[in-house]
């Protein structure tokens, strides 16, 4: 039921209207950030590694793009180094880097799943796990469009075998895990806090008091090319491009507690953040660290075919999502 205006703002319609909706969304943030923090400190994606070698000879990629497949199941970064020397030493050439990258779509998404998933889960519900599903769906079709892609491109490589480093990785025990889970949890609660409770209370009062009745005009005027989504949707979206996820999750479970947006509007609200902010992202997150491994020149060309597939991508099962029964 939509919050009524007129209505006084006493401390217990308060409390029950916003502070603990507020409180139970943190304590949900709170604990599935930690658990995803464990879980990617136990590196439970290491299994999956066994999907490499089929794959990089199906996409006619040398063994040194099967062995940075299975390392970006534990540590992209640790792949995309593992690329730039083979790349450096002359073993592949810039196009195989290019489509070997972009081959690791899939792993590299599915490193952060967990913590995507365990901070959506507790704002969304069961809605979060079409939204993981789309973007999975997305990333494992990057990595499937890549293969198809290589082996038009490339002959087969020559046989030969380059050890994959990812077997030689050292596990991580249960107190390592325990510990690096705790430390990064502790770093990333106050930022998780200071988006999450501003934004939930600014958007609860934004829905109260008709703020999206305005807008709802505003965007049939100035905004018809985003007309299929609801104007109380605009918040998450640009929420997602000013800041992170966690912002727009914010918003997200605020408009939905309310019911001014259903499951399926917030779907598509975070996808269409989640794909305007691909830009961003690329220079937020990606550029600092290929540059790392890279050449500026060659760091720039690969970011922009990475993050061009994946508005693509991202797109693309958007509009299956939004056109489907």
């Amino acid at each position: 039921m939509l919050p009524n205006p007129d209505a006084p703002l006493s401390l217990a319609a308060l409390w029950h209207a916003l502070f603990w909706p507020m409180l139970r969304l943190l304590l949900g943030l709170a604990v599935g950030l930690l658990i995803a923090n464990l879980l990617e400190a136990l590196r439970w994606t290491r299994h999956l590694a066994r999907l490499a070698s089929p794959l990089a000879r199906a996409a006619h990629l040398r063994d040194v793009a099967g062995a940075s497949f299975s390392l970006a199941f534990v540590s992209p970064a640790a792949a995309n180094g593992l690329l730039s020397d083979s790349h450096a030493a002359g073993e592949i050439s810039s196009r195989e880097l290019m489509l070997a990258n972009l081959f690791n779509s899939l792993p590299a998404y599915l490193v952060h799943t967990p913590t995507i998933f365990l901070l959506t889960w507790p704002v969304l519900g069961a809605p979060a796990v079409i939204y993981v599903g789309l973007t999975l769906l997305a990333a494992a079709g990057r990595t499937g469009f890549t293969v198809l892609l290589a082996r038009r491109l490339l002959p087969p490589p020559a046989p030969g075998c380059l050890v994959c480093k990812a077997d030689g990785e050292a596990r991580t025990d249960w107190g390592a895990a325990l510990r690096k889970a705790w430390k990064r949890f502790r770093r990333r609660l106050p930022k998780l806090v200071y988006f999450t409770v501003p934004v939930y209370v600014l958007m609860y009062l934004l829905q109260r008091y008709g703020f999206f009745s305005l807008a709802e005009e505003w965007l049939a005027a100035h905004m018809g090319w985003l007309s299929f989504l609801k104007p109380q949707a605009m918040g998450i979206i640009v929420l997602h491009l000013a800041a992170e996820l966690g912002a727009a999750l914010g918003a997200a479970g605020s408009v939905l507690q309310t019911g001014a947006l259903t499951p399926r509007d917030v779907v598509l609200a975070l996808m269409v953040g989640n794909i305007l902010s691909t830009p961003m992202r690329a220079i937020r997150h990606q550029l600092p660290s290929y540059t790392g491994f890279f050449r500026p020149a060659l760091a720039l060309r690969l970011i922009l075919a990475n993050q061009s597939l994946r508005a693509a991508s991202m797109v693309l099962v958007t509009l299956l999502y939004y056109y489907l029964p």
